[in-house]
């Protein structure tokens, strides 16, 4: 089977040193500190799928304490871009889901909880079962969300939001992200149906076969929140076996840099598998459309 074209970043100097792009089909990792330009990566590697497949990427926000990410003010000012927010406790209807003409969203932030940090150790028993009673409650929101983008021809998933935590097994949001990336987004488009339609399935078989869609086409983008801020301890930081930055295909640090006079921006390329890439430390400054490079 040949494996569709590498996605461009949105930005042609980091395509560079990715070898032309990121593969399909794989999940890019981005770790770094808050206001280091994760956002606007995301936006930019969002915005560039409609010159290259028509169809602009969608985000998936999972903040759990505090206020939604930035995107839509982001996408605003630096694409005018309207980014379409879906309530999650009033989701599109599922009777429209192949209609066109319906837009499906490109903005899902699927938790009202905000609070504490979202960990095993940092919530009580009843907390944690809360949490995770939210989480089921909406997850047929969060299907639909995925599914319904995809019939329409969106290939591209930003994931937001992430918390920092010592290990990834102490986070439900690893855990449910872990199930998106496995059960939505890598899995079969009439299996992810099945899941979606239950007992109707049958009734939308048909529908379902010609909506059809590969979901090695699908770029997965996952933005999480790292503690540190300077590049080099990210990058001597060890990875857990298991842990997500272990097994995904690409993983990028961001984080600041000594530089005569001050600090910078900066980000390396750890690992991008089946591909080659720069081995270098790559300056960036953030402009009002997002990442720049520094040549």
């Amino acid at each position: 089977m040949t494996r569709p074209a590498r996605q461009s970043t949105g930005i042609p100097a980091l395509d560079a040193h990715l070898g032309g792009g990121l593969l399909p089909g794989t999940l890019t990792v981005v770790v770094g500190a808050t206001g280091i330009g994760k956002t606007q990566l995301g936006l930019q590697y969002a915005r560039a799928g409609l010159q290259q497949e028509g169809h602009g990427g969608i985000f998936f926000d999972m903040t759990a304490r505090g206020d939604a990410q930035s995107h839509r003010d982001y996408a605003d000012r630096m694409f005018s871009w309207n980014l379409d927010a879906i309530d999650p406790a009033s989701p599109p209807s599922l009777a429209k889901i192949f209609d066109r003409e319906v837009r499906w969203g490109d903005y899902l932030r699927i938790f009202d909880y905000s609070g504490r940090r979202v960990t095993r150790k940092d919530l009580d028993w009843d907390e944690w079962h809360a949490w995770q009673g939210e989480w089921n409650a909406r997850l047929a929101t969060a299907i639909s969300f995925f599914y319904g983008n995809f019939v329409r021809g969106t290939r591209r998933v930003v994931v937001d939001g992430i918390e920092p935590v010592d290990r990834s097994g102490e986070s439900i949001q690893f855990h449910l992200f872990e199930y998106v990336y496995h059960q939505v987004l890598r899995k079969e488009f009439d299996w992810v149906a099945r899941d979606l339609f239950r007992q109707d399935f049958r009734q939308k078989s048909g529908e379902v076969e010609k909506n059809g869609y590969a979901p090695s086409a699908i770029g997965g983008l996952l933005l999480v929140t790292s503690p540190e801020s300077m590049l080099e301890p990210l990058m001597e930081k060890p990875l857990d076996s298991g842990d997500l930055l272990a097994v995904a295909n690409t993983l990028i640090f961001m984080g600041r840099v000594r530089r005569e006079g001050g600090f910078g921006r900066a980000l390396a390329i750890a690992k991008h598998r089946g591909s080659k890439c720069s081995d270098s430390i790559l300056p960036y400054t953030i402009g009002d459309h997002g990442l720049e490079m520094v040549s």
